[in-house]
């Protein structure tokens, strides 16, 4: 599975922003008041100020992930840490009462992504031995390069896009999009490539592959080598068929 930890940075002098961020999240993770596939527990305050959710290791879920880093990349402000791997069956209610190696990673992540020499706060941890290992460095680099590209976006560049995005189920969607913003088709174009929409467009069905390739390898060191009982963190008396995610992680 695929767990992502959010830290507050600089929570002193900005305030809480943990239930401004939950909100945020809450609407990135349902569609049409349902909750998203790939969300498997949704994000919480865990503890102080961090917040914290699980997510499925299948398309859905890696989707999702990629997704809710760039939500909170673009948000500023948060160190963010994705995990992937097995965790401890059958999960609680709450991520704050689960367990297993995806959780642990998740806090070696956020931990590393505060650190004052990251221009793009992410990170992401996968299992220790390759490929995996090698897997998750190339997520991690990507999803910051990602994170990069969006942080020197202009306001103008984010109308243009997020005007795209709502625009989507129109037949055309920039002339909808300089319709609502008073501008030319031209100008909208002209804004969307200085804000690179096409070439991150193009490049997050890689961060998505990548991010679940990354959770294959570790879910599959995390169950391997313990006997036929499983490893340690695997509930006994229940079926991985029977737990949301389990096929992927």
């Amino acid at each position: 599975m695929i767990v992502v930890t959010a830290d507050q940075q600089d929570s002193t002098r900005r305030g809480d922003l943990v239930p401004q961020v939950l909100a945020l999240l809450d609407a990135r993770t349902r569609t049409d008041g349902a909750p998203d596939p790939g969300l498997v527990l949704p994000f919480e305050r865990t503890v102080g100020d961090e917040v914290q959710g699980v997510l499925a290791g299948d398309d859905a879920g890696a989707r999702l992930g990629v997704d809710v880093v760039a939500a909170l990349l673009r948000a500023g402000g948060w160190s963010v840490g994705v995990g992937v791997g097995d965790v401890t069956r059958p999960l609680p209610d709450h991520s704050r009462a689960a367990s297993g190696p995806a959780f642990v990673r998740a806090r070696t992540a956020v931990e590393d992504a505060r650190r004052r020499g990251n221009a793009v706060p992410v990170t992401v941890v996968g299992d220790d031995a390759e490929p995996g290992a090698t897997v998750a460095a190339d997520c991690r680099a990507l999803l910051r390069l990602l994170g990069a590209v969006a942080a020197r976006r202009s306001d103008a560049g984010w109308e243009a896009v997020d005007g795209l995005g709502a625009a989507a189920g129109e037949a055309a969607p920039q002339r909808a999009v300089a319709r609502t913003l008073g501008i030319s088709e031209q100008a909208v174009s002209q804004r969307l490539r200085t804000a690179l929409w096409s070439e991150e467009q193009a490049a997050h069905p890689l961060a998505r592959r990548l991010l679940r390739a990354a959770d294959a390898a570790a879910t599959a060191s995390d169950r391997g080598g313990a006997g036929e009982d499983g490893p340690p963190w695997a509930a006994t008396g229940r079926g991985d068929d029977e737990d949301e995610g389990a096929t992927d992680g």
